[in-house]
């Protein structure tokens, strides 16, 4: 079960270890999307039993009739109704359905913001409302912030509980075509106190990296303390030939697809532990 410390700060309660596919940047709706790599990936987390977590930008949603970043080739056929939004909500709330009692928690990205600031509609709330009606998961979807706070806590016997905490943040500005996002990294180190793992995503880069901290453990001895950042890829894949369109024009290069399948749980000291493990187009 998923219970709320604070509406920016959600618990997933559980018994053992657990995997979580920790996915960012979807961008469902639109035709770049390599929905089959998507698929995939989602489809492994299914048979590994994991939960699977969504770090903004879910949607894409450019084609309103207002909307100034708005190209008639950038929509997708179901999609080119009067009703561009409902549709774009329906028709995800079908395609998702196999997921239902796996896709728990989606956060917010600047795309779904960008359309609370055009058009006074929140697409993600509107989205598990309706697919948390219509399919009836074991596990109602939650609905998080642009950034907060998930916890997964472990009922390791009936005194002992132990816990291993996640600062996510969708992200903001560019990766960089040399730091590929690794100063946001840097920031969030000197902004966050008290995560075991700090994960982001926007800028569509993909990888994992440890950075420790010096600090006194509860007896107020010297000790050092890992951080694990996870920055978790795109599934809207831009460059294709190379041959044009704003990805290409503004020199952005090829990005990877992928996501990072974490494992977290209590090993045999009763000490928490993480394993993130990078799932990329070529696997699974």
């Amino acid at each position: 079960m998923i219970a709320k410390a604070h509406k920016n700060s959600h618990i997933l309660i559980v018994k053992n270890n657990v995997k979580l596919l920790c996915l960012s940047d979807l961008h469902w709706d639109n035709p770049k999307c390599d929905r089959a790599t998507l698929k995939r990936h989602m489809d492994y987390a299914v048979s590994e039993g994991a939960k699977i977590l969504v770090n903004g930008d879910f949607f894409c949603l450019m084609q309103g009739k207002y909307d100034p970043r708005g190209n008639k080739k950038d929509i997708r056929p179901e999609h080119n109704k009067a009703n561009y939004l409902d549709a774009v909500i329906e028709t995800a709330v079908d395609w998702f359905a196999p997921y239902a009692n796996h896709l728990i928690f989606i956060g917010y990205g600047n795309h779904e913001t960008n359309i609370l600031k055009r058009q006074e509609t929140d697409m993600i709330q509107r989205f598990a409302d309706l697919f948390n009606y219509t399919h009836k998961p074991q596990i109602p979807i939650s609905v998080g912030g642009y950034g907060g706070w998930l916890t997964v806590q472990f009922k390791v016997n009936k005194t002992i509980r132990k816990s291993y905490t996640i600062h996510y943040f969708h992200g903001s500005g560019g990766g960089g075509p040399v730091s590929k996002g690794v100063i946001h990294n840097q920031r969030k180190m000197a902004d966050i106190e008290g995560a075991h793992c700090i994960w982001m995503g926007h800028v569509h880069e993909l990888y994992t990296m440890v950075q420790t901290k010096a600090t006194l453990d509860k007896n107020r001895v010297p000790t050092l303390r890992d951080v694990l950042h996870l920055r978790t890829g795109a599934y809207k894949e831009e460059y294709q030939d190379g041959s044009g369109g704003w990805h290409v024009e503004r020199g952005a290069p090829p990005k990877p697809i992928g996501s990072v399948m974490l494992e977290v749980g209590v090993n045999k000291k009763v000490e928490v532990y993480a394993i993130p493990t990078i799932i990329t187009d070529k696997t699974h």
